[in-house]
């Protein structure tokens, strides 16, 4: 099941203003379409998916660490 949570930007502004922390990351396309789902550091998937992937937006659930995050990606 998708995240209950509001689209945002992929830009670096979203970015920057992503949690150090890890957690269930949702990207989207330009019509909020989920096109992937992963588990990992917030920072480190979002800039990697600015940099070389072709989604438009983002949301994220935090995690208290890579395994849980890894739950929440299993159970979605």
């Amino acid at each position: 099941m998708a995240l209950r949570k509001r689209w945002k930007p992929l830009t670096r502004k979203t970015v920057g203003s992503a949690p150090d922390a890890y957690g269930l990351i949702e990207f989207g396309d330009e019509d909020g379409t989920v096109v992937d789902a992963v588990a990992g550091f917030l920072p480190d998937e979002l800039r990697e998916e600015l940099s070389y992937g072709d989604a438009d937006q983002v949301r994220w659930q935090r995690a208290q660490s890579l395994e849980h995050a890894e739950q929440l990606l299993e159970e979605r």
